[in-house]
């Protein structure tokens, strides 16, 4: 075989990393939902792991679930009669945070494998302004403060407890791992079933739509759990560094960048999941993925962007 022939069928990095991470996330979410039973019965298992927060967005009633959603678990805790503090969450939340950042939504959250699947069907994909893009990144801050902390604290009933509003009102998550499944096995859940579920299928219908057009839309505009996790971007473990040394400015890191991050000017951006498709995508290798980026010319931040 030639060697023109031979890089003509070489594989396209890009789709090769693409295969891997999938295989990943296959496996950590048959990890987080093993309860293979619950699919059958239609009922939550309620074993000594569902006392363990997951360290992704994976509801607490779907059937396979064998740990705790951290979201859920920290309305859950704020919103108690007796006022605790979540430091078993908030401690869970910042072990992986400093270890990973946004890598568990890239490569261990079971919603977020089901809109890179939708994201790979052959549709026109929307770019959305900047100006609205920034306007609508804003809104998984508002989620998390509102219908995470607050309304669970202060909206309380008679007896001083409040409601997983995010969970209960909000979360797509839920609908399909949890909602859906219990439905379809449980015929008193079905008939019970009211406006509430109506609400909520539709809006999980909306973000699966949406996330046809918009990579990740719901990772980018709505998720709670990712908000906090971007918090941590910037000092985690796991990291991006960008060597500007080697930089041609092709743009194609940011080009295949679910998260429309600007790959050259801020390659640890809070929106970034490090899935490593800019990795893959750079033709001159100047992208690395490290815990310990190297001093000089590789930058991982705004301020040593041109």
């Amino acid at each position: 075989m030639s060697r023109m022939h031979r890089d003509r069928v070489k594989p396209d990095p890009v789709k090769r990393q693409g295969r891997l991470r999938t295989l990943i996330q296959l496996g950590f979410a048959v990890l987080f939902n093993g309860y293979l039973a619950g699919f059958r019965g239609g009922k939550i298992f309620t074993g000594k792991t569902k006392a363990v927060c997951v360290p992704v967005l994976n509801c607490y009633s779907c059937p396979g679930a064998l740990g705790a959603c951290p979201i859920g678990a920290l309305q859950n805790v704020l919103g108690g009669a007796d006022r605790r503090v979540p430091f078993y969450v908030l401690g869970t939340l910042m072990l992986f945070g400093v270890l990973l950042g946004r890598l568990v939504c890239g490569f261990l959250c079971p919603f977020g494998l089901i809109q890179d699947l939708l994201a790979k069907i052959p549709v026109k994909k929307i770019n959305i302004p900047k100006k609205a893009d920034k306007i609508l990144r804003g809104l998984k801050y508002a989620l998390l403060v509102l219908f995470v902390v607050l309304f669970p604290v202060f909206l309380v009933n008679e007896y001083g407890v409040g409601q997983p509003w995010f969970c209960k009102y909000i979360c797509p998550a839920g609908t399909l791992e949890a909602g859906i499944p219990l439905l379809l096995t449980n015929d008193t859940l079905r008939e019970a079933a009211g406006w509430l579920f109506s609400w909520k299928a539709m809006l999980l219908l909306l973000v699966l739509l949406f996330a046809l057009w918009v990579p990740r839309f719901f990772c980018r505009y709505l998720c709670p759990l990712g908000a906090i996790y971007g918090l941590f971007n910037r000092f985690s473990l796991s990291r991006m560094a960008l060597d500007k040394t080697k930089c041609v400015d092709c743009g194609k890191c940011e080009s295949v960048c679910p998260m429309a991050v600007d790959v050259r000017k801020n390659i640890n951006s809070t929106e970034c999941i490090r899935c490593g498709k800019c990795k893959a995508a750079c033709p001159v290798d100047a992208i690395s993925r490290t815990p310990f980026p190297k001093p000089g010319p590789v930058s991982d931040n705004k301020k040593n962007a041109p």
